[in-house]
């Protein structure tokens, strides 16, 4: 194993690799052949064709989108498979010709600008992510886990599965979070200390019990061997963006989340951990914009993400672990832009469908398709510069590649299945490498991130039912962390008032009243 002692991964939003990499022309050096070659990229013929009008990819992509792109399961299927394309339970995913973005992005309310969603960005429009991707690895064969929508993906990336979850998260499943404390059982160890729940301590048992993978997640994983983690969320920009996803999951208590304005003085306090798992503020999530976060959601300025990309990199580059560690970026799915790879087969998790979060596997997918292609770089001062990596990886390469550096067994068939990316690392000894990056692009937009007026429960946009949706899921992490945070007595207050919650608005007042409760206390 290379002396990798940190793992370090941020995880943005909503982009696929051709739209933000396509047209950025990197050359470098194949890691396995050891010749010279060239960024799977765009050409500039690549287009996709609506109402008798072909529309190709274009380089100058706008800072931020009009409009949110549709990326649920069956809008997925469209813009990969062509017009009227549908899942079917039982039957094999649809040919895929990466036909139907523009098709798909029309008919949901983009038709006044069907070319939009083939827009891509200049290589001088996201200088951080263009120098890291020169200066260390970038793989351009890294997909998404599953042909869909955030919450999933993630969860694959964190336990190399999404339980069954083939949507986004849903009102109604929030009574199921309030089924029952957990036992030593939902903690995914067995009920002996020589199994690890010794090294659990008696904080879980006191809170909803969460997402629970049969399983268990890498932070489950690392507990059973105890390795320390730690978690940290945007806490500068917008309430409702503060909460990250993966307090969505069980075991992972609100004490082991770190406000990312903290992540600086304690890498350089030495306050560090074996892996450390980093969410972006992921703005006003309450209309729908996302605005005024650093997660590189469509609607957001995509200039605040390279800020955050650069802030990481910088400070873990400054930090006295920098020699021994290895950081992985990434984005979590496609966000319905188009990349003109076609998505291959999938190896199915084989776990079972959890049972921890009400009815999760609406469309009966069965994981056995991978999802479109997204950016990823890895950074690691024992990476050769300027690697260009054909090799296939997704979203479980994240828990392959910590359980094969800390000796621990895979989490499900998939994780098992996905490549690594330790072999990147080739080096003896750490190389000279920049200790600043470029500043971002300026997009003139508004740089002050602010509260929409949207989710107040008063608003017109406020009294809208709640429904599927990223807000729905992080009513769930505020639930969870509300009751951590409250004493035992006053639990039962709480079940009823998020039980209560019906409007968009009302969700958005409860989200920020716990992200305001979240930092008085920690």
């Amino acid at each position: 194993m290379p002396p990798i002692e940190h793992v370090f991964v941020l995880m943005l939003e909503n982009r696929s690799f051709d739209h933000m990499l396509g047209f950025s022309g990197i050359t470098g050096t194949d890691p396995v052949t050891g010749k010279p070659t060239s960024l799977a990229g765009l050409t500039g013929d690549e287009s996709n064709a609506y109402a008798g009008v072909s529309y190709p990819v274009t380089e100058g992509a706008d800072w931020s989108m009009p409009r949110d792109p549709n990326h649920e399961l069956q809008d997925t299927v469209v813009q990969l498979c062509g017009p009227a394309k549908r899942f079917v339970k039982g039957q094999p995913y649809p040919p895929i010709d990466n036909s139907g973005f523009v098709v798909e992005w029309a008919a949901a309310g983009g038709f006044a600008q069907p070319g939009e969603i083939m827009k891509c960005y200049a290589a001088d429009q996201l200088p951080v992510l263009n120098a890291l991707a020169r200066e260390f690895a970038v793989c351009d064969g890294w997909h998404s886990s599953m042909p869909g929508p955030t919450w999933p993906n993630r969860f694959f990336a964190m336990a190399g599965s999404s339980g069954g979850l083939d949507r986004s998260p849903d009102p109604s499943q929030m009574a199921d979070w309030y089924t029952g404390m957990q036992t030593p059982d939902a903690l995914g160890v067995a009920a002996s200390p020589a199994a690890g729940l010794a090294s659990l301590t008696l904080k879980n048992l006191m809170s909803p019990p969460g997402f629970q993978f049969a399983n268990g997640s890498i932070f489950d994983a690392l507990t059973r061997k105890g390795t320390p983690w730690q978690v940290y969320y945007g806490d500068e920009g917008p309430y409702v963006g503060r909460f990250p996803i993966a307090g969505a999951l069980a075991n992972v208590h609100v004490t082991e989340w770190s406000g990312y304005s903290r992540f600086a003085s304690d890498l350089a306090a030495g306050r560090t951990y074996p892996f450390t798992w980093i969410e972006p503020n992921y703005g006003s999530a309450s209309d729908n914009t996302y605005f005024g976060g650093t997660s590189q959601h469509p609607m957001d300025d995509v200039t605040k993400g390279e800020g955050l990309i650069k802030s990481v990199y910088e400070t873990i580059r400054a930090s006295p672990v920098w020699e021994k560690s290895l950081l992985i970026i990434t984005w979590d799915e496609h966000g319905g832009f188009y990349d003109h790879v076609a998505p291959g087969p999938a190896v199915e998790p084989g776990d079972p469908i959890s049972t921890s979060f009400g009815t999760i596997n609406q469309f009966g997918f069965t994981f056995d398709r991978l999802g479109v292609r997204v950016p990823a770089v890895v950074v690691s001062p024992l990476i050769a510069q300027n690697v260009v990596d054909h090799r296939p990886y997704e979203h479980a390469s994240i828990p392959a590649t910590v359980e094969r550096l800390c000796g621990m067994p895979a989490l499900t068939a998939r994780d098992a299945a996905a490549a690594d990316v330790l072999s990147l690392l080739t080096l003896s000894a750490p190389r000279a490498t920049p200790e600043t990056l470029p500043n971002p692009a300026d997009s003139g937009l508004p740089q002050t991130p602010v509260e929409t007026a949207a989710g107040g429960a008063a608003t017109a946009a406020g009294a809208q039912p709640l429904g599927p949706s990223n807000l729905a899921g992080f009513v769930q992490v505020a639930a969870r962390a509300d009751t951590q945070l409250s004493p035992p007595a006053e639990h039962p207050a709480i079940q009823e008032q998020v039980a209560a919650i019906e409007t968009r608005g009302q969700a958005t007042d409860y989200i920020k009243g716990v992200a305001e409760k979240l930092a008085e206390t920690t």
